[in-house]
C-alpha cells in the first residue's frame, strides 16, 4: 500500500522491546517529541502500555494525535518482539493507521549519526552466534554494508578483519565478546558508551520518518516480527520430526 499522501508533519510513536530494554518515543519532522526508556527486567507485557500512556500524557498528546505506529520487527527476543509488534499492530488497527517495521539492528546502529569508521551492533543470539550487521556513514548517508545475520563471532570476526576501518561496537552482546575482539581486532576496536549502546525508540521513530517519506510505510496487517533464524522450539520439533520420519513414528 502507498502512503505518500500521508501529511509531511506527521507524528509517530515508536516501541521497542527487542531486549530487556523497553522504549517507547514520540516524534515528528522537527523534533523529539519525548522518550521514556526502561532498560530493567524483562516485564515489557506489563510495562510497555502504561510507558505509552504515561508518554503520551506527559506530551499532552492522545492516540488521535498520533499519525504511525513504529516498531522494532527484530531480531532480537523472540518473546519482546511478539509482545511489540502485536502492541504495534492492535494500536494501529484501533486507530486505522499505517506501520513501519524498523530492523533493530539498523535503529542501533542509527544511535551514531555521521560517525566515522564502521559500527557493528552485537546482540546475544545464544547457542554461541550473535545477531549482527555491518553499517557506514558516507558522505551523510547511512549505508549498511553486510548483514543482517546470525552468526558466530569469529565468523563475524573474519569479516571485520579483511576491512581497515575501526570498528565502533555496541548492544546487549558487546561486554560478553569485548575480550575477544580486543583480542582479534586490537586497537581497531571502539567500544561506545551506555547511552547509545542499548536500544532507543527515537532511533526507531527517526528511520520511520525516513520511511514514510520515501512511501515505504505499510498497513499493520503486513507487519510481523523478523526472528532472522527459528525458534529453540521449532528447531526441537523439526528434529523430532526428522527423528520420526528415520525411525518411523506412528507406524504400524
Amino acid at each position: 500500500m502507498d502512503y505518500r499522501g500521508v501529511e509531511a508533519d506527521m507524528k509517530v510513536l515508536a516501541l521497542d522491546t527487542s531486549s530487556i530494554v523497553a522504549s517507547v518515543a514520540v516524534m515528528d519532522d522537527e523534533k523529539l517529541i519525548g522518550e521514556h526508556i526502561i532498560n530493567h527486567e524483562r516485564t515489557h507485557s506489563q510495562k510497555l502500555m502504561p510507558m505509552v500512556d504515561d508518554l503520551l500524557k506527559s506530551c499532552e498528546l492522545t492516540m488521535e494525535d498520533i499519525d504511525l505506529i513504529a516498531v522494532a520487527e527484530g531480531p532480537g527476543s523472540f518473546t519482546g518482539l511478539r509482545i511489540g509488534v502485536a502492541t504495534a499492530k492492535g494500536l494501529a488497527h484501533a486507530m486505522n493507521i499505517p506501520v513501519a517495521g524498523i530492523s533493530t539492528l539498523d535503529a542501533l546502529a542509527f544511535n551514531l549519526p555521521f560517525c566515522e569508521g564502521l559500527i557493528c551492533p552485537l546482540l546475544d543470539a545464544r547457542r554461541n552466534q550473535v545477531y549482527t550487521a555491518i553499517y557506514k556513514w558516507e558522505e551523510g548517508d547511512f549505508l549498511s554494508i553486510d548483514g543482517p545475520m546470525a552468526i558466530t563471532l569469529d565468523e563475524l570476526i573474519e569479516k571485520l578483519s579483511v576491512r581497515p576501518e575501526r570498528v565502533i561496537f555496541m548492544g546487549d552482546g558487546m561486554e560478553k565478546n569485548a575480550e575477544v575482539l580486543t583480542k582479534s581486532l586490537g586497537n581497531r576496536v571502539v567500544f561506545s558508551p551506555n547511552t547509545v549502546k542499548m536500544p532507543r525508540a527515537s532511533s526507531i521513530a527517526q528511520l520511520a520518518l525516513q520511511k514514510a517519506a520515501e512511501g515505504k510505510i505499510e498497513s499493520f496487517y503486513a507487519l510481523t516480527p523478523n526472528y532472522l533464524r527459528k525458534s529453540e522450539a521449532e528447531r526441537q520439533y523439526e528434529e523430532k520430526m526428522k527423528r520420526c520420519d528415520q525411525d518411523g513414528c506412528g507406524k504400524d
